[in-house]
């Protein structure tokens, strides 16, 4: 199974091709070694697609969890009121995990993380005009033609990895909080508290990605 790996600002990221989860054997075998709870979660999914997916996302776990010396099976995970998990018995390990089309991502930190991915499918203005910021829209309707569908889809990966960040997820409405995207980096104007957040963006072929820190204001 190829998992790639890499670390940047702290935060160490996984990225799997479910592809790879394709043959039965291979399936399987990943399937028996994870737990009970993930078993149950991919089960529970009604496409070969689902399955695939969320036993990769506890592949991915499992090897963010090895470099803690823990294992996904052995560990009790848990999941606040917004539906985001965590593990209860270690509150230093914070991760975040988020899935489209074929590819699964885990990131893992020592402080709040949140990541999204997407694959750049369709142009859908419609919902940036009706959930974004209004200047979030302009600015993507004023970029050239064929930049728009992946500004959406840069848009919408860091703000899904901020508000997974705050802690806050689906609960916080999408035009809360505005993006400024810049020549050399990505501001975020909120009010949702006075920690600072940090961005970093990744384009693997096909797909756009981000992930999120977040850190009290007080320690920087």
């Amino acid at each position: 199974m190829h998992i790639e790996e890499y670390e940047q600002r702290g935060v160490k990221i996984y990225r799997l091709c479910v592809d790879e989860l394709s043959g039965t054997e291979c399936f399987w075998e990943y399937y028996e070694q994870m737990s009970e709870r993930r078993r149950s979660k991919v089960d529970r999914q009604q496409t070969d697609g689902g399955k695939k997916l969320t036993l990769g996302a506890g592949i991915l776990m499992d090897a963010g969890l090895m470099k803690y010396g823990l294992r996904e099976r052995s560990v009790r995970i848990q999941e606040w009121g917004n539906g985001k998990p965590y593990a209860a018995d270690y509150p230093q390990i914070h991760f975040n995990l988020s899935h489209s089309k074929n590819m699964v991502i885990a990131v893992f930190a020592d402080t709040e993380v949140g990541c999204d991915i997407e694959y750049i499918g369709s142009l859908r203005l419609q919902i940036a005009k009706r959930y974004f910021c209004p200047a979030e829209y302009e600015y993507i309707i004023s970029r050239p033609k064929e930049k728009q569908r992946e500004t959406f889809y840069r848009l919408w990966t860091l703000k899904e990895s901020f508000m997974k960040a705050t802690g806050m997820g689906m609960k916080l409405p999408l035009n809360q909080f505005e993006f400024l995207l810049g020549e050399e980096e990505v501001r975020v104007r909120q009010s949702v508290d006075d920690a600072k957040y940090h961005f970093m963006e990744f384009a693997p072929d096909g797909y756009r990605m981000a992930v999120c820190t977040r850190k009290q204001a007080i320690f920087d």
